[in-house]
């Protein structure tokens, strides 16, 4: 590089000396010849015009001897070389000078004509010509013009060397240093220095030079102890780190990765990563690239990863794309964790979730995802299914009488009991309390269905054994088919559930196979509710009011309240389905609160007709009306319509007293404390118990209609029995001092055997339906009228 330097700057020097100083100096010299050449010519035309008059007096008179030594003294001049004289005539022809053999091509010949004055005037006699040696460049110098020409040569040489010798030590010197520098960096690697101070240019490139190389220098420790820190960091961090180059080898692993792997890092840098992975992962690792987004965030995935000594864990893998962090670094960081135990984790709690803990089977999560399977294998292989619901009868009264371990017990042995009639591809369940699902697929599904419905109807023929107790139940089943029922596995499970629901109402103890008409029923139920949630809210609920009179004399001693909706659309609708679908779902509560406060309002328009003062209301109170705050609840309505406890008679039935709650005791004593009256409802059905009378603060014992629609009946075995009932009931109910009424008069006769068995009031069609309060006080208006008009 040094000699390519220097010898570019001699090229360039030279060239300018050539493009320059050799243009002039030519045209020096040629002018200095020009000037030479005139000079010469303009004497020798003096020298001829001189000697051809000396010639012309010779030649005329032929006299060779004056001839010739005009030609010698012509030839003398150091200007002419040679010369000739020749006559006109041709006798004479002399020539005098350089040998004329001798080349004569260089030499310039310059000729004057010889005149002669005769007489006639002048006569050319002859010819003189001389031979001219011309002057060259340099000949034509004279010494004061060769010195400065010599001057001129030796300071061009002198600028030209000074130039050299100066490009040497102000460029090329500094240039060798500082190339010296640069090979020393390259070949050893440390940053060198210029060694060269100056205050020109090649000065500041020096000092330039040298401060780049301590900023690079600087830089570079920082660098390498970054790089240093971040190997130390990869190599120490206690996470599995590995990188791969962009065809997925691998490029480095960390210190813990290779402590939990078991590998050496010479024996996996530079293979691919993906032998690394179980078999049956690999391809989902190879087209994992397929799902990332250019730029978009790590991608994670789990696989099953070969260690050293063979063993599999799991591992999740977390891994970002470099190439968007920096253009020349291609390949991949990831993270990789050990999840072997969380992934046992998951499968124990995805086990636990949807496994029943109590019996081991299915719950409803985990059968319903099963049925979801199951209904799409039917549809491939094209077969049916059919599921079971089963729900077992009077299972609460365990729960409630022998506690919940006995529940589960008995539920523990149903299972036992159930599996053996189960094949290994059906499916258990327990969906919740007492209610299980069974899921038999194949081509027979029907037959076998309908087979093990009558397999578990026969197993509750042995009895249960709890705590030392037998006891006996029964189960509901309800049985529907895929896809002769339904069309899905949702459908699939409701439709098995509505004909166990029709079971249990038709009977229960038995299995029932889902039919269309049921779907109408679930609408009407449906719509049943929807239509007490409106009537809740919009207040469409009345208390319709029916007397109760005295059975002597036919007057009103007080009324019963009887639920009615008014429907705005529908019109007044019969409380049976409302009250049936309220106690199930829960609403009965509310729709009893709303029928109290309506009833007293009513009592309170009665009383302020005349001879109604001392007139009751009797309300029907559901179970899930009796808690703590009912007494304070009634104290708050009688006192705002100012009427007396004892006026409001509160209606239960023996599904409040059987199980002896001692909290609805509580209750019941406080509320006849306060004074209000108690009245058995619905007495001689069910399980009424006579020990009610004497547990209860019992006043009043409502005889249900049931044993007077039979009065009157002489022939009939039945109507004797009644008989016999109601003067029994009516003998005991006198002797606990409590009234009796007769529900359900609908004839003079019936009235008439009332009377003389001693019932005290009765009520019914043959007195009065009931009437919603308006009418009720229009009709006792009249009546009341009348009697009065009478008594005048």
């Amino acid at each position: 590089m040094t000699h390519s330097v220097e010898s570019r700057f001699i090229a360039i020097v030279s060239g300018a000396l050539l493009i320059v100083v050799a243009p002039l100096f030519t045209l020096f010299l040629a002018l200095s010849s020009q000037q030479a050449t005139q000079n010469l010519r303009g004497h020798v035309d003096v020298v001829l015009d001189t000697n051809s008059r000396a010639l012309a007096k010779p030649l005329w008179d032929l006299d060779t001897d004056s001839v010739e030594q005009v030609i010698t003294a012509l030839v003398a001049d150091r200007t002419i070389s040679g010369a000739r004289v020749t006559d006109t005539t041709g006798k004479l022809n002399l020539y005098s000078g350089m040998t004329e053999n001798l080349d004569m091509g260089d030499l310039t010949l310059m000729s004057r004509p010889i005149f002669y004055n005769a007489q006639q005037g002048p006569q050319e006699v002859g010819t003189v010509t001389a031979y001219v040696q011309m002057p060259g460049w340099f000949s034509a110098l004279h010494e004061i013009e060769f010195a400065f020409v010599s001057i001129f040569v030796i300071a061009i040489l002198t600028v030209f060397g000074a130039a050299i010798l100066g490009n040497r030590l102000m460029v090329i010197k500094p240039l060798m240093r500082l190339t010296a520098a640069v090979e020393a960096t390259r070949k050893l690697g440390s940053r060198h220095h210029v060694d060269w101070r100056s205050s020109d240019e090649m000065g500041r490139l020096a000092k330039s030079f040298n401060e780049m190389q301590t900023l690079l220098e600087r830089e570079e420790r920082e660098i390498r102890r970054a790089h240093q820190q971040a190997t130390e960091i990869y190599n120490l961090t206690p996470a599995m780190l590995f990188s791969l180059t962009s065809n997925d080898h691998i490029a480095a692993v960390s210190d813990y990765w290779l402590l939990v792997t078991g590998y050496r890092r010479e024996t996996v840098i530079g293979h691919p990563f993906s032998e690394l992975v179980a078999p049956e992962n690999r391809g989902f690792y190879a087209a994992r690239k397929q799902h990332r987004k250019a730029g978009g965030p790590a991608l994670e995935l789990t696989v099953r990863f070969i260690c050293m000594d063979g063993r599999l864990i799991d591992v999740l893998i977390v891994e970002t794309e470099l190439t968007g962090t920096s253009a020349h670094v291609a390949g991949s960081l990831s993270v990789m964790t050990d999840v072997t135990e969380l992934k046992q984790s998951e499968l124990r709690n995805r086990r636990q979730a949807v496994t029943d803990h109590l019996t081991g089977l299915l719950n409803r999560q985990g059968f319903e995802a099963t049925l979801e399977d199951r209904i799409k294998e039917a549809d491939r292989r094209n077969s049916e299914l059919a599921c079971l619901f089963v729900d077992l009868d009077r299972f609460k009264a365990i729960n409630d009488n022998l506690g919940h371990s006995a529940g589960d017990a008995v539920l523990r042995q149903f299972v036992e009991r159930i599996q053996p009639m189960l094949r290994e591809n059906d499916t258990a369940a327990r969906l919740g309390g007492d209610e299980f699902a069974i899921l038999l697929p194949g081509d027979v599904a029907d037959q076998r269905g309908h087979e093990l419905c009558q397999k578990i109807v026969d197993m509750f023929e042995a009895p249960f054994r709890v705590q030392g107790t037998t006891m006996r139940l029964s189960a509901s089943i309800g049985l529907a088919f895929y896809p002769g029922h339904a069309s899905s596995a949702a459908e699939l499970l409701q439709k098995s559930d509505l004909a166990m629901y029709a079971r249990k109402r038709d009977g229960k103890n038995g299995a029932q196979v889902f039919d269309e008409a049921m779907l109408d029923q679930t609408r009407e139920r449906a719509e049943i509710e929807n239509d007490i949630d409106l009537a809740i809210t919009a207040s469409w609920f009345e208390a319709h009011l029916q007397p109760i009179v005295d059975i002597t004399t036919g007057q009103p001693s007080g009324f019963e309240a009887l639920m009615r909706m008014r429907h705005p659309r529908k019109g007044l609708m019969s409380p049976a389905s409302i009250i049936g679908v309220a106690e199930e779902n829960g609403t009965i509560g509310q729709i009893g609160n709303l029928i109290l406060e309506d009833a007293v309002a009513n009592l309170a328009r009665v009383s302020r007709l005349p001879g109604m003062r001392d007139t009751y209301v009797a309300v029907n109170f559901s179970p899930l009306q009796f808690d703590h705050a009912l007494p304070t609840r009634l104290s708050g309505i009688l006192g705002r319509y100012g009427i007396l406890p004892s006026r409001l008679v509160v209606e239960i039935t023996e599904a409040v007293l059987m199980h002896d709650n001692p909290d609805i005791r509580t209750i019941l004593n406080e509320i006849h404390e306060f004074g209000c009256r108690i009245a058995l409802d619905d007495f001689g059905t069910g399980y009424s118990s006579l020990s009610y009378l004497s547990r209860f603060p019992v006043d009043i014992v409502k005889i249900d209609q049931s044993f007077i629609r039979s009065l009157g009946e002489p022939a009939s075995e039945i109507g004797r029995k009644n008989t016999m009932l109601i003067e029994g009931i009516r003998a005991i109910s006198h002797q606990m001092n409590c009234k009796v009424v007769a529900e359900g008069v609908e004839t003079a006769e019936q009235r008439s055997l009332l009377m003389q068995m001693g019932v005290d009031y009765a009520q019914g069609y043959y007195f009065s339906k009931p009437r919603e309060i308006s009418e009720l006080l229009s009709v006792l208006s009249v009546e009341m009228t009348d009697i009065a008009s009478l008594a005048g």
